[in-house]
């Protein structure tokens, strides 16, 4: 293919994910009311959009009860008033929801959903994604996750409010305290796999997921996801005991529901890294004969996450702002820096052959 034909294929590609991850996230804001009522034994969304079923008795059925549910709140972003403070900076204030948004759909580039799959004549390797074959991709992750920090930052700042500049500047020390035990953690699979390329993790995870091998490292990446979303137990800005929303108080309307659609999006994101990093990203049975089957795999363990996160919501009480920045460099990064030592020095090990007695010892003692 030329360069030319390359970049057309991942614009189609990417605004057809982008779609798809867009549409998720609205339905990520069901999955999460529904199943935090069935958790708190109450009742979730369920009227609008409803498909009356009649039964013996006259007593109608609801199916799909609540199914609109996100479209009833998107009409109400758009429609309700989005007053505009007089002494901001309004251009700043402006770009700092679409700088949350943009780094959130940057992430969709380099992650793996498939393996090499035909689709309408079209040949997609060595896997299926936007831009693939990125020897860099671990890092570019990385490096686009840092930069929801200037849309937090910038958004308390060009408020023009005391309250929101406290908030943004607890909520970017957060992130940039958490973001080390989250880079850290993703050494690891980049060093079993030896390569930065997420594709080629996934497929180094053909012999056992690494969440196997490495527990250790897939808790600190969920841990520290939950702290990058600033979801609970670490969302210290929507406590009851806070006065204010923090960092997006002075916003409203859709400029509001851009830092809401931010923070699902990267639920559903950080999802199909924790998932393509530790469980094996689109691999499962029959993966290789029928490859359509990899967008299943992938979409079970990105629900399984998002579930995980709304279990953790449901059942954990919040930290304090001291307790929570204390586990992060306290507890978390210690142990993130101890775990890829360790990790490193047995890696080097194996490499130079030392280990072989061993696991040779370990294999006659269990097989004979």
């Amino acid at each position: 293919m030329t360069p030319g034909q390359i970049a057309l294929r991942a614009l189609i590609v990417g605004f057809i994910m982008s779609l798809v991850v867009i549409t998720g996230f609205a339905y990520t804001t069901l999955l999460e009311r529904k199943v935090l009522a069935r958790l708190q034994v109450r009742v979730g969304p369920n009227r609008a959009g409803y498909i009356p079923f009649p039964r013996r008795g006259g007593k109608e059925r609801k199916l799909l009860g609540g199914f609109l549910q996100p479209a009833a709140d998107a009409v109400k972003l758009f429609l309700k008033e989005d007053p505009t403070p007089a002494m901001v900076d309004r251009s700043v204030y402006n770009l700092a929801p679409m700088l949350a948004v943009i780094s959130a759909i940057l992430l969709l580039a380099v992650i793996p959903w498939a393996p090499a799959i035909n689709i309408l004549g079209v040949q997609f390797a060595p896997y299926f994604a936007i831009a693939p074959s990125i020897n860099v991709g671990a890092l570019y992750i990385l490096a686009v996750t840092s930069l929801g920090v200037y849309g937090v930052f910038l958004a308390g700042w060009a408020s023009n409010s005391k309250y929101a500049v406290l908030g943004g500047i607890r909520a970017s020390a957060q992130m940039i305290s958490y973001e080390l035990a989250l880079g850290l953690s993703l050494l690891i699979p980049i060093m079993l796999a030896d390569s930065m390329d997420l594709g080629q993790i996934v497929e180094a995870q053909r012999g056992g997921w690494f969440v196997f091998l490495q527990p250790i490292a897939a808790a600190v990446f969920c841990i520290a996801a939950l702290a990058e979303l600033q979801r609970h137990p670490f969302d210290l800005l929507e406590a009851e005991q806070e006065l204010s929303a923090g960092f997006n108080v002075e916003y409203g309307g859709m400029r509001f529901g851009m830092f809401f659609m931010a923070e699902y999006m990267k639920m559903v994101i950080l999802s199909a890294l924790a998932a393509v990093f530790f469980f094996g990203g689109y691999l499962g049975p029959f993966v290789d004969q029928f490859p359509a089957l990899g967008f299943f795999y992938m979409g079970i363990k990105i629900v399984f996450g998002l579930c995980l996160m709304i279990w953790v919501r449901a059942s954990w009480p919040r930290f304090r702002y001291d307790q929570l920045m204390s586990f992060g460099w306290k507890v978390l990064l210690p142990i993130s820096v101890l775990n890829f030592i360790v990790t490193a020095f047995f890696i080097v090990l194996y490499e130079e052959g030392v280990l072989q007695p061993i696991v040779d010892a370990v294999r006659r003692f269990f097989i004979g």
